[in-house]
């Protein structure tokens, strides 16, 4: 079965909301083994809804709709496909004392346009919305299958799960999975990545493979279709340890899993303490750590040392530092790190300091960081960077390279 998903809204094209309804279901169609080959965004208009699905009825046996069922005259989904494929529209009368209910217990008044949201395809089966008013759809002719959902994920989601996917599974005759795992990698470019991963890809077959550049990171999508669960593990196991055979050392962790992320949970795992020391990130570090949950046990605090002075008085920095190496310096990066280290009473002591642009300080070209790591019981490491890129970006780079070089730190 190859499905097109087709999302209904004007406020899709506009930029207004993100179509999440579309990367939902195609995650959930994968895991019954159905091909997603396309995604379509179509505004309310009959005439343009109307050219998208003979497009979609054309190249696809399973077509889904998000959206367009709602009370307003700009809700057109089920008007148009019953118009395209000559059925009436008929009151499914369970839907139709679920809205009213729905008004009595609210106190409020139903008005008449509310009543057309209980209509339906004749001949469909009705999927019951437990989370709203407009009931889903699914209905086969011709050999194509229809599915029509309503808009908002808090109704679309539970209503798919719930009902769509055993409606789907009905009707499924190749019973296969499609499994997906996403290994993530910094510090390593998309082209050095994929050039020493590149016969693999060339040979690639089932699992397949898709590097995928990401924020200031790469990606790799390993991704097996067979008959059974057990089967696709092993096989995507077996891709990714060839992988990381070859480039394990610029691994970090999996699917929809972040560095700082990654990090929390292995100062957690290893009941370790952070302070921070941060000059040109101006507080970042500390606010994605405190971003994550559960944060509080591994992160002591942080001195925001913008200045000389801050360097100077409250993290020690010594004066001759300053005056014959400069902020932006290696030496400068290890007592920061160190003396956060000590004055907060923390495990690791981590220290950013450096340029972030557009103009140069103290000779050094924008881009120019050092990043001081003090472990407890281990020598001070200092890694120097050479970013290039905005100002912004120059920052929030130099913040994920101080979470990566902290997790490597951790694994020595």
């Amino acid at each position: 079965m190859n499905a097109e998903i087709i999302a209904v809204g004007s406020e899709l094209l506009l930029g207004q909301i993100a179509n999440t309804n579309a990367q939902f279901i195609s995650k959930q169609l994968a895991e019954l083994g159905v091909n997603v080959f396309y995604h379509t965004a179509v505004g309310d208009n009959h005439n343009r809804l109307e050219q998208v699905i003979k497009i979609a009825e054309s190249r696809s046996d399973l077509l889904i709709f998000t959206g367009g069922l709602g009370p307003t005259k700009d809700d057109l989904t089920k008007e148009t496909i019953a118009k395209h494929m000559g059925l009436e529209l008929v009151f499914d009368k369970e839907a139709l004392e679920s809205i009213k209910e729905y008004f009595i217990k609210t106190n409020r008044k139903m008005t008449e346009n509310n009543k057309k949201q209980a209509l339906v395809l004749d001949g469909c089966k009705v999927l019951s919305n437990n989370h709203g008013m407009a009931p889903g759809m699914f209905l086969t002719k011709n050999n194509c299958h229809y599915m029509l959902l309503p808009g908002p994920p808090s109704e679309m989601q539970p209503m798919f799960a719930t009902y769509g996917i055993s409606a789907l599974q009905e009707k499924l005759t190749n019973k296969e999975v499609i499994l997906s795992r996403v290994l993530r990698f910094f510090g390593i470019g998309e082209s050095l990545l994929e050039t020493k991963i590149e016969d693999l890809i060339d040979a690639q077959a089932n699992p397949t493979i898709a590097p995928l550049a990401g924020d200031g990171e790469v990606t790799l999508r390993i991704t097996s279709k067979t008959d059974s669960m057990e089967t696709a593990e092993e096989l995507i196991q077996e891709t990714e340890q060839k992988i990381l055979e070859r480039v394990g050392e610029y691994f970090y962790g999996y699917d929809d899993t972040t560095l700082v992320q990654e990090l929390v949970r292995k100062l957690k795992e290893k009941e370790l303490t952070v302070a921070a020391a941060e000059s040109l990130t101006g507080g970042m570090f500390q606010q994605e750590l405190t971003s994550v949950a559960g944060a509080g046990s591994i992160f002591k605090g942080g001195v925001v040392c913008y200045t000389n002075e801050v360097k100077r008085d409250i993290l020690s920095v010594k004066e001759s530092t300053i005056k014959e190496m400069g902020v932006v310096s290696e030496q400068c990066a290890k007592e920061l790190a160190e003396n956060v280290q000590k004055l907060l009473n923390s495990d690791i002591g981590i220290s950013f300091t450096g340029v972030a642009g557009p103009d140069e300080l103290e000779g050094h070209p924008a881009g120019t960081v050092y990043l001081g790591i003090a472990v407890k019981g281990k020598a001070t490491a200092v890694e120097k960077l050479m970013l290039a890129g905005t100002r912004e970006g120059n920052r929030k780079r130099t913040v994920r390279y101080g979470q990566y070089f902290i997790l490597k730190a951790l694994e020595a």
